[in-house]
């Protein structure tokens, strides 16, 4: 069977993308062909899938799954790239909404690369909690901008073992069962952020994460590091923003996350 895929990167995280509202992917096949089509050395290779499929009420629905064929409820860099990719089939206009498996969320197509994602009101927020792994003592940060998130503020981010320390914290049994994706956070100045994650599912370093950098942003301006809107600078060295209303119980609203989203190439598999 020969499927029609467009391969986008949203500031270096990268996806496979389908037009599945005929069902042309049924359910049962979504682990298989996440596997397959996300691997560098034999297919295309990518992050992660994404499959754009109808919706009752709403533009399209987003399917989200990880290179390994894990499912996530939400992907802030996919979310603008699904957006990118639906703006680019001629099913929405500049403004859209849609559904995701963590709620409904806004977008809006602001140039030819750069996308406007309105995301969920955060929730599960913990502070402080202390962790100590192998040979570290760290004090965390977790947040869930739709999929969960630790924070971990460091003087040096580009010293950091991310793969060790991340997967640690990541397989914790204090974040049991699930899991959760770690960022490690640097600040370079009043409003503006390092930051490299390490994410669950495709259980390494990936050179953005959106929803990641955006618990960042978060959490940094809960600790007085930085005012919203905060300038947030991933792996691939590509600058996003982040900005949010906060009132005086705490209470976070009208969370955007902004930043590029370019269509790489187009193509046809056989699979």
């Amino acid at each position: 069977m020969e499927i029609n895929f467009s391969k986008l990167t949203a500031a270096g995280n990268d996806f496979v993308l389908i037009d599945n509202r005929n069902d042309i992917v049924p359910k049962e096949n979504y682990q298989f062909l996440a596997k397959k089509l996300c691997d560098r050395k034999y297919s295309i290779g990518a992050d992660g899938l994404i499959l754009l499929e109808n919706s009752e009420n709403k533009d399209f629905k987003m399917k989200y799954l990880n290179s390994d064929g894990s499912h996530a409820c939400m992907c802030g860099n996919g979310g603008r790239s699904v957006a990118r990719f639906a703006y680019d089939l001629g099913i929405v206009g500049s403004k859209m909404v849609f559904e995701t498996d963590a709620g409904v969320i806004n977008a809006e197509i602001l140039s030819q690369n750069t996308v406007k994602l309105g995301l969920y009101i955060p929730k599960d927020l913990k502070q402080n909690i202390k962790l100590q792994v192998q040979d570290k003592n760290f004090n965390l940060d977790f947040i869930n901008t739709g999929v969960p998130h630790v924070v971990v503020f460091v003087d040096d981010a580009e010293s950091v073992d991310v793969f060790k320390y991340g997967r640690l914290i990541r397989n914790s049994e204090i974040f049991s069962p699930q899991g959760t994706n770690v960022n490690f956070v640097q600040v370079l100045d009043k409003n503006k952020l390092l930051v490299r994650t390490y994410e669950r599912g495709i259980e390494g370093e990936t050179l953005a994460c959106g929803t990641g950098i955006t618990a960042s942003g978060i959490i940094s301006v809960l600790k007085g590091f930085a005012k919203s809107p905060v300038k947030i600078v991933s792996r691939s060295g590509n600058e996003l923003s982040v900005s949010f209303d906060i009132d005086s119980s705490l209470q976070i609203s009208n969370v955007v996350l902004e930043g590029p989203a370019i269509i790489s190439f187009k193509g046809v598999i056989n699979i």
